[in-house]
């Protein structure tokens, strides 16, 4: 909805409660788009209002109240949860972050922020991985694959296959331009990732060429026969992305945790791990290898690779998914 009053009244024209105003401001600002980034501001906004509303907290329902001093509350709070260790460093950064996102969107102005959220915290976020990724073992991929068909998620199956083979993001292996890279992959042996990336990264300026292999060929196949007719990716033509969320991928999580299958994005990791072996014949760091102590600049130069495989700009968030260096 739009300003239900001035931006100088009560919550600067968003209405009474605190915890309202925010998601309001947050759908205004996104337009009503982006579901999942303005879902999970609106999550992190609530833990806000909370601890406002808390005995720790200042007791507050109104974010013309919250000045920057009622955030530097907020963020000692939550420093001294992570060394309690009742939460983690990338959450209480994200938190920070979305409070930032929501003041903005509510004030409309930048005045009422802290400018960064790992200082505020005095503490940065490690982003190394220490398990094992899951999906590894094929057969448990196609035990998923097939568990899924039998409840007719098979464009879940498509999805899970897509991002083993290919290390797609979720949103990638749904609005993929599944006609292209078929042709991409026969003409040429590659495939170029380009539809529902994160960041902006797509277009000339931005190539993510994946090799082709047989686990490739075979999950574009699939992924093409059970996409929707009149359709070039996995949303049929009257259906929407949010749609799509809600009545596929929700519970198609349930039987992938009944799998032993974190997630669609834990085979991210997955992908990550079997690329490092492929080309060092090392194991991943998180497997056990020793490619980092044999070879660094062999390490280097793979993390390098499937960082840029993975869609990301740099290479330190490699560790994120085969383990850090030794």
């Amino acid at each position: 909805m739009a300003l239900v009053g001035r931006r100088d009244g009560r919550i600067f024209g968003y209405g009474r409660q605190l915890s309202y105003a925010g998601p309001q401001a947050l759908k205004d600002m996104f337009g009503g788009g982006h579901y999942g980034t303005a879902k999970a501001h609106c999550d992190r906004w609530q833990a806000f209002v909370k601890w406002c509303r808390s005995e720790q907290g200042p007791g507050i329902n109104d974010s013309r109240q919250v000045d920057r001093k009622v955030l530097a509350d907020y963020a000692a709070y939550l420093r001294d949860m992570v060394r309690r260790g009742d939460l983690a460093i990338s959450t209480a950064q994200n938190r920070l972050s979305s409070v930032n996102r929501t003041m903005a969107a509510l004030r409309g102005d930048q005045y009422v922020k802290l400018p960064s959220p790992s200082k505020a915290l005095g503490m940065q976020r490690t982003g190394v991985r220490h398990s094992v990724p899951q999906g590894q073992d094929r057969d448990q991929i196609e035990d998923i694959v097939n568990a899924l068909c039998r409840h007719h998620q098979q464009r879940a199956a498509a999805i899970v296959l897509l991002a083993r083979a290919t290390g797609m993001r979720l949103r990638e292996a749904i609005l993929a331009d599944l006609p292209r890279l078929s042709r991409e992959a026969t003409d040429l042996g590659k495939i170029n990732i380009q539809d529902g990336t994160k960041g902006g990264r797509s277009g000339a300026s931005a190539p993510r060429w994946i090799t082709v292999d047989d686990h490739v060929r075979g999950a574009l196949e699939f992924a093409r026969q059970v996409s929707p007719a009149g359709s070039r990716n996995l949303i049929a033509p009257h259906e929407s992305y949010l749609n799509l969320l809600q009545t596929i991928i929700r519970p198609a999580r349930d039987i992938l945790h009944a799998h032993n299958l974190q997630g669609f994005h834990e085979l991210r990791a997955t992908y990550a791990c079997e690329r490092y072996e492929q080309i060092t014949q090392h194991p991943a760091p998180i497997s056990g290898g020793n490619c980092c102590q044999v070879d660094r600049n062999l390490d280097r130069e793979v993390r390098r690779r499937i960082s840029y495989e993975l869609g990301h700009g740099r290479i330190d968030v490699a560790a994120a998914y085969i383990g850090g260096r030794r």
